[in-house]
């Protein structure tokens, strides 16, 4: 279980003053969940996720995961007690195969077939993939989706993924889609929490957290939820496509 206590995270801004971009937020989210994160850009959703993995350090407040206080653990250290971050911009590794990545993300040399697996998950051909280099060469959506993979090879207790669907295609889409739904009917006790605006991501979870001015405003279930995010039906028949009415035109999604 993961529980957020009175979380507050500041910044100085370049004249000097000070910005509060998480205002002492508490929220907890239990095991075997699947939450999902929404609101309005600039409301804090991406930094409260590296605060989450320790990729920033809180200004106040207690971060605890499984009972343990882990606010001034390392990110390594957070990795090792099951905790894993995928970025909405991942890095690339000059000189490191894919084959070579999920070996270290799963702590152990794979076998080719759970290398397929993995791959084939986030919609990605192992045999044109796994000897390529996480370098320039590919695009920034092969590379979200090998990290992807990469994180289901980790295997962690609770995986952040920060916009998962951000450059990937509508056909890799789906079938990412459908990896989390996979993950989450396992009911094996792993939790996931996934930053997006997608409505197909945000009618997956258990739970929606609106996040705005980097304090929870409300949480609930996606029926509950979802018409306060503004997404109504367009009333064409076959298509259930929804309009967010309050989100920029960017996030609209496109599911239909």
């Amino acid at each position: 279980m993961l529980e957020l206590k009175n979380i507050v995270f500041e910044v100085r801004t370049e004249d000097g003053a000070i910005k509060r971009i998480i205002d002492d937020l508490s929220l907890t989210i239990p095991d075997d969940r699947f939450t999902v994160i929404t609101g309005p850009n600039g409301g804090g959703k991406s930094t409260l996720a590296k605060l989450i993995m320790g990729i920033e350090k809180p200004t106040s407040g207690r971060i605890l995961f499984n009972g343990e206080d882990i606010t001034d653990l390392s990110i390594t250290e957070r990795s090792k007690r099951g905790v894993g971050y995928g970025f909405q911009q991942p890095a690339r590794f000059k000189g490191m195969k894919v084959k070579k990545l999920l070996d270290i993300a799963a702590g152990k040399r794979l076998p080719m077939l759970a290398c397929n697996e993995y791959l084939a998950k986030v919609g990605l051909c192992s045999a044109a993939y796994l000897t390529r280099e996480v370098d320039k060469s590919l695009s920034g959506g092969e590379v979200k989706r090998i990290e992807i993979a990469t994180i289901l090879a980790r295997d962690p207790k609770l995986a952040i993924y920060d916009e998962p669907e951000a450059g990937i295609d509508l056909w890799s889409f789906d079938r990412l889609t459908e990896t989390f739904r996979d993950i989450h009917e396992a009911r094996d006790g792993r939790s996931i929490v996934i930053i997006s605006h997608q409505e197909r991501i945000i009618q997956l979870a258990d739970e929606i957290v609106l996040l705005r001015d980097g304090k929870v405003e409300r949480t609930g279930a996606p029926a509950d939820l979802m018409p306060v995010l503004g997404f109504t039906p367009k009333g064409i028949p076959g298509c259930q496509l929804s309009e967010p009415t309050e989100l920029h035109l960017t996030e609209i999604p496109t599911t239909c």
